[in-house]
């Protein structure tokens, strides 16, 4: 029984584990299999992208958006990330989470090394077993009695666990990356292997021929022999760095290796102004050569060695011999499934080491500056903003020649890149510039009352009156697409409602957007809140952005369908106001006049096909097959060149029809229509709310019964009677412009002008006034009287 005992204590931690490996990695994704040209293929859940690689390695990037250029990459696993929470064995879910990363980059023709801790906590878990086996033995020897009592773990040596331990991790590695065809290697070295001339250029060589043949090198010291670092010895200079900790080795491997991107994965998600944790730590997004004297450091991780300074400090010296940094946290369960990938892609991930300072403010403090010129915007008067908006309407038609000027660069550059569509939307016209200062007037006259206006008035109590007045919601974030005449007018509806504003434009209309920016901030300079304004033009993803919600209140994208979708789904706690789809019908009623339905759907269809509020699905009556309403409409769109799609009930009636509708939830955007056949109003409704995106929808008729149930049961933003959908528009709506339609059911909804940019905030004025005066043997009573509200003035 006891040498069963020993032979099931000694059994390896390893074999035990390897079950548990393979059939975790496996589960993630598929073996990989060499092609037959000997090219391994793409097999992973995380998106398999191969990308040209050809960098020569001298500077450090600049921008996060380059390091997907990265070839070269050493990823350092702190010990944090690689233990348990108990420090006692392996994290084996995260392990295996960051093998299948550097597999994928490994598999896109990268060059992977890993630089790993975890060796002495895989051996403290063995000895651990080891010695509690040993003393069960000892004890059921001594008392001859199957009962043990509680035993005492002596401290562990460090060395001993590492030599224990440093087997086991190897073999797991292996185990790992063999479930995607990958070969990996160990190396342990120590501070001698970098500073003996002889040692040193053994191990480059030896690192070159291993990531020659594909081959991903795990780099550890050599934990077991290596002597007790010496204090403040980890950096000496810029040409010399002693191997103190897993920090300091990578970043001497990084730059041994002359390796374009060393990513340095803790268990924070980066630099920080102060200690994490702290009331006023802000993550450092970009940290440059010479700020570490703006930060507080505190202490270092709950195991390893080495704390965020060390890491800072070797990070920096990476930097200085032209590798590129990035320190993240590897151990957040909601992102270390794709923290490297991500980091990779040049997501804003954890704290990115430049040598280059941009030339403007980063996006971060824009979004400061925006959020206190906002607050200084809502204290002026209404008057003072309304002249503000004014100004900016005469420098639109003062400036035209500059800004048709800066427009007719962004058209030349986007000739052949972009389709007519978004052409057409590029393009500004001395009319389009006199139609935004009519707007933008507009916008000013509205403005008045705007801010500041009383709701709601209540007696509470004798001497304490409630008030609920209109505020601006703060700072609002609009990112819209080929579309520069958007600026002028969200700018001014963000000055009339004293809102802080922050505008990403599209690439394409980058002039554009230049020259109307600083016409914006121009005009806005009369009061002193130039700030209030700001244009994002460094090289953020809009991904990157809607996670600021620290900064941002509100999300407005104006674009495409596919951008509303990406960044619905990318904002991170920000609301989103918007539409995904400008899917609108009109329906023709059996009852209809000829020439109304033929000049609604023409306009509906073809006065601006780009348009979200432009007609994509026409739905007409049964009766009205064969018969000369239904053949003038056709005829109609034959002469406007729009292709027909059939639904499938229409289909059914034609002997030859046209393309069937492979969709009925489509948006076109252009001169395609889809038709099809209702028995009924009902059916009409019951096709728009299963098909439909809740944008317009239309009923041509001439019955006003008909008219006014469809009125009533259509739930849309915006429904129509006898009216285009091009309708739908704030200006044609008398709002002045619109920062977009919103098809969402709570704040806002249809197209948002200034009203949808406004929230409110209740105001109590009291004297001395306090709850337990209102209890039950209480001295005052609830009144809730309602009292009138000022009058609005509508001047």
């Amino acid at each position: 029984m006891l040498s069963q005992i020993c032979r099931s204590g000694c059994q390896s931690f390893t074999q035990r584990l390897l079950p548990w490996v393979q059939s975790t990695t496996l589960s993630r994704s598929h073996r990989v299999q060499p092609s037959a040209t000997g090219h391994v293929r793409s097999w992973s859940n995380i998106p398999f992208i191969t990308v040209p690689l050809s960098r020569t390695h001298g500077k450090s990037f600049a921008h996060r958006s380059e390091l997907k250029h990265a070839k070269r990459i050493v990823v350092k696993l702190g010990s944090a990330v690689v233990t348990r929470g108990d420090e006692c064995g392996l994290a084996l879910g995260r392990l295996a989470s960051i093998v299948e990363q550097v597999s994928v980059l490994q598999n896109q023709g990268r060059e992977m090394m890993l630089v790993t801790s975890g060796a002495v906590a895989f051996g403290k878990q063995r000895l651990r077993h080891e010695i509690l086996l040993s003393q069960s033995v000892r004890q059921a020897l001594h008392s001859g009695q199957n009962q043990l009592k509680e035993m005492a773990i002596p401290v562990l040596e460090a060395r001993a666990c590492a030599a224990a331990g440093q087997s086991g991790l190897m073999a797991l590695y292996e185990a790992m990356f063999t479930q995607y065809s990958i070969c990996a290697a160990q190396i342990l070295v120590t501070n001698l292997d970098f500073h003996d001339e002889q040692k040193r250029r053994n191990l480059n060589g030896t690192l070159h021929e291993l990531l020659r043949m594909n081959i991903v090198p795990i780099v550890n010291t050599n934990d077991a022999v290596v002597p007790p670092a010496e204090p403040n010895s980890d950096l000496q200079g810029v040409n010399v760095i002693s191997v103190k900790d897993n920090d300091s080795l990578a970043a001497r491997l990084a730059v041994e290796m002359k390796t374009d991107l060393l990513i340095v994965l803790s268990d924070v998600e980066g630099l920080f102004d102060s200690p994490p944790g702290s009331d006023d730590a802000k993550l450092i997004d970009i940290f440059y050569p010479g700020d570490q004297q703006s930060v507080t450091f505190g202490t270092k991780s709950r195991v390893g060695m080495g704390g965020m300074e060390a890491k800072v400090k070797a990070a920096l010296w990476a930097l200085q011999g032209g590798t590129s940094v990035v320190i993240a946290n590897g151990t957040h369960p909601k992102v270390s499934g794709h923290v490297i990938t991500d980091i990779v892609e040049g997501k804003k991930v954890g704290t990115f080491f430049s040598e280059v300072k941009p030339a403007g403010p980063t996006v971060e403090q824009q979004g400061e500056m925006a959020r206190s010129g906002g607050r200084m915007l809502a204290t002026l008067e209404p008057e003072q903003r309304a002249e503000i908006i004014h100004h900016l309407a005469d420098l639109l038609t003062d400036q035209r020649d500059e800004i048709l000027l800066a427009n007719k660069k962004d058209l030349e550059e986007a000739e052949g890149r972009l389709a007519a569509p978004l052409l057409k939307r590029l393009s500004l016209s001395t009319s389009k510039l006199n139609s935004l200062a009519i707007g933008l007037r507009q916008i000013a006259a509205s403005s008045q009352d705007s801010v500041g206006r009383v709701l709601r008035r209540t007696r509470i109590a004798k001497n304490l009156e409630l008030e609920q007045v209109t505020v601006p919601i703060g700072v609002l974030l609009v990112i819209f697409e080929s579309r520069p005449d958007c600026l002028p007018q969200v700018a001014a509806l963000a000055i009339a409602s004293g809102n802080g504003l922050l505008l990403k434009g599209g690439k394409e209309a980058s002039h554009s957007n230049r020259i109307l920016h600083l016409l914006t901030q121009e005009a806005l300079s009369i009061h002193g809140v130039k700030e209030a304004v700001q244009l994002v033009n460094t090289r953020e993803e809009v991904e990157d952005l809607c996670r600021l919600d620290k900064m941002i209140d509100l999300i407005i994208p104006r674009g495409s369908s596919q951008l509303v979708r990406d960044i619905q789904k990318a904002a991170k706690g920000i609301p989103v106001m918007g539409h995904s789809e400008g899917i609108c019908h009109m329906y023709v009623d059996s009852e209809s006049s000829v020439d109304k339905a033929t000049r609604l759907v023409r306009d509906s269809k073809c006065e601006y096909p780009a348009a979200c509020n432009a007609l994509e699905t026409l739905l007409i009556h049964r009766d009205l097959l064969r018969t000369p309403l239904f053949d003038q409409i056709i005829d109609m769109l034959r002469v406007e060149q729009v292709k027909i799609h059939a639904g499938p009930k229409f289909a059914s009636y034609l002997t030859f029809s046209p393309s069937e509708v492979k969709s009925l939830r489509t948006e076109y955007g252009d001169l395609e229509l889809c038709i099809e056949v209702v028995d009924s109003v009902q059916e009409a409704i019951d096709h728009i709310h299963k098909y439909g995106s809740s944008h317009t929808d239309v009923i041509v008729t001439e019955n006003e019964k008909t008219a006014e149930f469809f009125l009533q049961h259509v739930d849309s933003a915006c429904v129509f009677w006898n009216a285009s959908t091009r309708f739908s528009d704030g200006y044609r709506f008398g709002l002045g412009a619109e920062v977009g339609i919103s098809t969402s059911r709570i704040h806002a909804r249809g197209p948002v002008g200034l009203e949808g940019l406004l929230t409110t905030k209740w105001l109590l004025r009291g004297q001395d006034h306090v709850v337990s005066d209102f209890s039950e043997h209480g001295s005052l009573k609830y009144l809730h009287e309602n009292l009138p509200v000022p009058q609005r003035n509508t001047n």
